[in-house]
C-alpha cells in the first residue's frame, strides 16, 4: 500500500513541470487568442471606417457641386433683381444638366412678397407668362388662403414635368416657412429634412439658398430680411447621387442617409427630429446578423446637410481564415505565440529598417543637392572667369594687333604712297605696281580694323551708349532694316564688365534677327535706374519657334542667359501674338548713378561710325 502511494507520489511529482507547462501554453494560448481577435476586429474596424469615410468624401464632393450650381443660380440674382423668365430659361438651359448634372432634376426660385404685395405680384406674373413664349401654365397663388407673407414658386426649369408645382406657397407650410426665415437670417442655405417627391426617382432631397437683392447691406438680421428678396432651390435624386459610391463597397454595407425634420404636429414647428430620406433597400436583404460595425457621418454643406449612417456586420468584413485564425494561434500555444511575435517584431523591424534606410537615403540626395548647387555656383564662376579671361584676351589681342600691326601697315603705306608718287612721272611700271600694293595695304587695313572691332570695339571705351548707337548702326548698314533706339536721357554709367555683357548681348541679338527673324523693323530699349539696367530688343520677324531655345548646336540664347545669370540679373523671351520676338534682360547695377548727357533721343539713323580706326 505504501509502495502504490510513493509510486502514485512519484508520477504526481513527475507531471507537475508538464502541467504547469500545459497550464502555461493554454494561458499564451488564451492570450494570443484574445490578441489576434481584438486585433482581426480592429484590422475590420479600420477598414470599414475608411470605405466609409471614402463613401462620404464622394458624396460630399457631389453634393458641394449641386450647392455650386445653387450658389451660381443665385449669382444670376444678384446681377439684376428683375431677372426674367427668358433669362432664367436660358440660364438653366445653359448648365446642360442632362449631361453635367444629371442628378439634378430642378431648378427653381422662390419669390418673397407680403400680403400687401400679392395681388400686383399675382397681375404681373400673369402679363408675364403672356409675353414670355415658355409653356407655363395660368399663374395663381396656391394653397388658397391669405397669409401675412408668401414665398411662391416663380420660375420652374424644366417646367412640363413640375407644372403643377408653379405657384406653391413654401411659406404654407409651417415647418418650411421656420426653415426659410432661419436661412434669410443667416445666409446659409438649408436642405430638406424629408424625401422630396421627384419625377423619376424614388428619393429625393432638396437645397435652398436665399437670394438678396444686390446694393443692399447684409450686415445684420434687420439688413438681411429689408433685402431678402427670395430663394434658389434645387432638386435632385439620392439613388443617382449615391450610385457608384455602393458599387466600391461591400455587397453587405447598408446605407441610410436621414435629415432633421422640424416637428409639425399640431400644426406647428415644436422641434425636430430626424428623418430617413434614404434607405438602402435593396442591398438591405445582404445584412447579416450579429455584432455589426456602424459610423454615422455628417454629408451636405457647413454641417447644414444630412447624416449617412453605415454599417455592416463585422462578419461579413472577415475572410473564412479570420474566423479560424485565433483557434489556430490558441492551440498553437506558447510556440505559435512566439512565432507570431518574431514575424510582428521582422515586419516591424523592416518598415522601422525602411524608414531609417529612406531617412538615409533622403539625407544623402539632399547632400547630393547641395553639392550639386556648389558645382553649379563653382561653374558659374569658372564661367564668369573664364569669360572675363576671353573679353580681356580679346581685349589684348586688339591692342596688340593696334598697336603693332597697325601701325606697321600705317607705315607701310606711308612708304608705298610715297613710292606711288616719286614714281608716277618717270616709271609707270612701277608706278602702276606701287599704286597696287597701295590698295591692297588699304585693303588690309580695313581687315585689320574689322578685325579688331570683331574681337572688342574701341567704341566700348566711350561707354555703353556710345557701343550701342555703333552697334545698331552696324546692323543697319548690313541688314537695311529700320532699327530704332529708345534710351534715357542720361549717359549710362556702367563698369566695364556690365557694358561688355550688355554690348555682347546686344550684338548675339541682332545676329540672330539677321540670320533667323527675316525682320524689317528692330527697336532697342535702353533704360537706366539707380539700382538696376534693363534692354530689350524686339523685332517684327517670324517669332521663335518652341524648339528653338534648345535647338541641338545651338548656343546663342543659351549664351544671353548665362551672362545675365552670371551678373546676377534676369533674361525673358516672349513671342508676340501677331508675330515677332521680344528679348528682356535687366541688370542690377551696384554703387552706380546716371551722369548728365544730352537730351532723351529716339531715332532710327545713328551717327556712329561705321569703323574705328587702326
Amino acid at each position: 500500500m505504501r509502495k502504490a502511494i510513493d509510486r502514485i507520489t512519484q508520477f504526481a511529482a513527475s507531471q507537475v513541470p508538464t502541467m504547469l507547462g500545459i497550464a502555461l501554453s493554454m494561458g499564451v494560448g488564451a492570450s494570443l487568442y484574445v490578441l489576434t481577435s481584438n486585433a482581426i476586429e480592429h484590422d475590420a474596424s479600420e477598414r470599414f471606417t475608411s470605405m466609409a469615410r471614402t463613401a462620404q468624401a464622394t458624396l460630399n464632393v457631389r453634393i458641394k457641386t449641386y450647392a455650386d450650381v445653387l450658389r451660381g443660380t443665385s449669382s444670376l440674382f444678384l446681377a439684376t433683381e428683375n431677372v426674367t423668365r427668358e433669362q432664367f430659361h436660358r440660364y438653366v438651359r445653359g448648365l446642360e444638366m442632362a449631361t453635367e448634372f444629371p442628378g439634378i432634376e430642378t431648378v427653381n426660385f422662390a419669390r418673397h412678397i407680403t400680403d400687401a404685395e400679392r395681388d400686383a405680384f399675382e397681375a404681373s406674373m400673369r402679363q408675364q407668362a403672356g409675353a414670355s413664349g415658355q409653356d407655363y401654365p395660368a399663374f395663381h397663388i396656391y394653397p388658397a388662403g391669405r397669409r401675412a407673407e408668401y414665398t411662391v414658386l416663380t420660375y420652374i426649369e424644366p417646367i412640363a414635368p413640375w407644372a403643377d408645382k408653379y405657384g406653391l406657397d413654401l411659406q404654407s407650410r409651417p415647418a418650411v416657412a421656420q426653415t426659410l426665415a432661419e436661412s434669410r437670417d443667416t445666409r446659409l442655405p438649408s436642405t430638406s429634412g424629408t424625401r422630396v417627391a421627384l419625377k423619376s426617382s424614388t428619393s429625393g432631397l432638396g437645397m435652398r439658398m436665399p437670394v438678396y437683392r444686390p446694393g443692399m447691406p447684409l450686415d445684420t438680421v434687420a439688413h438681411r430680411r429689408a433685402a431678402y428678396l427670395g430663394s434658389v432651390g434645387i432638386g435632385f435624386g439620392v439613388d443617382r447621387m449615391v450610385q457608384g459610391v455602393l458599387d466600391n463597397m461591400p455587397r453587405a454595407m447598408h446605407v441610410v442617409i436621414s435629415g432633421m425634420s422640424p416637428d409639425e404636429q399640431f400644426g406647428g414647428p415644436s422641434g425636430a427630429y430626424r428623418r430617413m430620406v434614404f434607405f438602402d433597400n435593396a442591398e438591405s436583404t445582404r445584412v447579416a446578423s450579429g455584432p455589426q460595425f456602424a459610423l454615422a457621418l455628417p454629408i451636405g454643406i457647413r454641417e447644414r446637410g444630412w447624416v449617412a449612417t453605415f454599417s455592416i456586420a463585422k462578419s461579413q468584413l472577415n475572410s473564412e481564415m479570420d474566423s479560424y485564425l485565433p483557434w489556430l494561434a490558441m492551440l498553437a500555444g506558447s510556440v505559435s505565440s512566439f512565432l507570431l511575435y518574431a514575424l510582428y517584431h521582422t515586419l516591424s523591424s523592416s518598415r522601422q529598417r525602411a524608414v531609417s534606410l529612406a531617412r538615409e537615403m533622403t539625407r544623402e540626395l539632399r547632400t547630393s543637392e547641395a553639392k550639386l548647387q556648389q558645382t553649379n555656383d563653382r561653374l558659374r564662376r569658372l564661367a564668369a572667369h573664364a569669360e572675363n579671361i576671353k573679353e580681356g584676351e580679346r581685349k589684348r589681342i586688339a591692342r596688340e594687333i593696334h598697336d603693332d600691326l597697325g601701325q606697321n601697315l600705317l607705315a607701310l603705306r606711308i612708304e608705298a604712297d610715297l613710292l606711288a608718287s616719286r614714281t608716277e612721272k618717270h616709271h609707270p611700271r612701277m608706278h602702276a605696281r606701287a599704286i597696287w600694293t597701295l590698295a591692297q595695304i588699304d585693303t588690309t587695313i580695313k581687315s585689320v580694323r574689322q578685325i579688331i572691332n570683331d574681337l572688342r570695339p574701341n567704341v566700348l571705351d566711350l561707354g555703353l551708349s556710345a557701343a550701342v548707337d555703333w552697334q545698331i548702326a552696324e546692323f543697319r548698314r548690313r541688314t537695311g532694316a529700320s532699327c530704332e533706339l529708345v534710351q534715357n536721357k542720361d549717359e549710362v554709367q556702367v563698369s566695364d564688365r556690365c557694358a561688355t555683357a550688355l554690348f555682347r548681348i546686344l550684338q548675339e541679338s541682332l545676329t540672330n534677327i539677321t540670320r533667323h527673324a527675316q525682320a524689317s523693323r528692330v527697336r532697342v530699349e535702353l533704360r537706366s535706374r539707380p539700382d538696376r539696367i534693363s534692354m530689350t530688343v524686339a523685332d517684327n520677324g517670324v517669332g521663335i519657334q518652341r524648339t528653338g531655345r534648345h535647338k541641338l548646336g545651338s548656343f546663342g540664347l543659351v549664351g544671353i542667359e548665362e551672362r545675365v545669370t552670371i551678373l546676377g540679373g534676369s533674361f525673358d523671351i516672349s513671342e508676340a501674338p501677331g508675330g515677332g520676338t521680344t528679348i528682356n534682360v535687366s541688370i542690377p547695377v551696384e554703387g552706380q548713378s546716371p551722369s548728365p548727357g544730352p537730351a532723351p533721343r529716339s531715332t532710327t539713323a545713328v551717327d556712329a561710325p561705321s569703323s574705328v580706326a587702326v
